[in-house]
């Protein structure tokens, strides 16, 4: 992998990590069309760039890491329960599952949902309007949500910001609590993933790491900020018709 590569890299995952759009297919397109294949060592350094998109969400939230937003913190460890307990016993069949046409279908399954939650969601009425007011029972219900993101093409930011928006969280609040949602998610599969390809991580290089890494966290920090304003004046439709035209042409070139 060379630095062009490695930063194209960077770009897409910190631009797609915290958009209701499905990071990880998005990062196999794209090395694809780059010509790199998934091997041990390219699957190492997408783990690696995943951990920017951690350090983007610890920059850009500093202000809630106190013993003053326990009570947030702990909504988030018990929304992680659902979806950390499931990538754990299954993960070996989650892999074999992903395939580009399942990733196409429901990259296209995703894109009606957004639509239908957005002709369902009422304006003024969501109460929920900050990250404290989230109740337990909310919680719960997002992280059985976010459980969908094992789904292969599905999106853990989309799925969790679903689940908000069902529960009455506002599109605001909604995308902030999946911003922190990432924090135990990306940490237990990077975790997870470190493990199993620390060999071929340390074989990667550390130009390539460093560009990746870079790239993607100041893409990620811009990401969060410049969507919570997009969401203050338009809706997640536009998401919707995107995923819905990106599976319909990725299952137009690889059916």
């Amino acid at each position: 992998m060379d630095l062009l590569q490695a930063a194209v890299l960077g770009l897409i995952e910190g631009l797609t990590e915290f958009l209701p759009i499905s990071s990880t297919g998005h990062l196999i397109i794209v090395a694809e069309w780059l010509g790199l294949e998934q091997s041990a060592e390219n699957k190492a350094f997408e783990v690696i760039i995943q951990l920017a998109a951690i350090l983007a969400v610890v920059s850009h939230y500093h202000d809630k890491f106190s013993l003053r937003h326990l009570d947030l913190w702990l909504k988030v460890a018990i929304a992680f329960i659902p979806i950390g307990a499931l990538g754990l016993l299954f993960h070996d069949t989650i892999k074999a599952a992903f395939t580009l046409q399942t990733v196409a279908i429901m990259f296209i399954v995703g894109g009606v949902v957004f639509l239908m939650a957005e002709a369902l969601y009422t304006e003024g009425a969501h109460r929920t309007r900050t990250l404290e007011q989230i109740s337990l029972k909310q919680a719960v219900f997002i992280g059985l949500a976010q459980a969908f993101a094992l789904i292969p093409g599905t999106s853990r930011a989309g799925a969790s910001m679903i689940g908000a928006l069902a529960v009455g969280l506002d599109r605001k609040s909604a995308a902030e609590f999946s911003f922190l949602l990432a924090l135990p998610v990306l940490a237990a599969a990077a975790g997870f993933d470190l493990i199993g390809h620390f060999e071929d991580f340390q074989r990667n290089g550390w130009a390539p790491l460093t560009v990746g890494f870079v790239v993607a966290f100041i893409t990620a920090w811009l990401t969060m900020k410049l969507l919570l304003m997009f969401l203050q004046r338009f809706t997640f439709r536009a998401f919707g018709w995107y995923r819905i035209v990106f599976g319909l042409m990725l299952l137009w070139l690889y059916a």
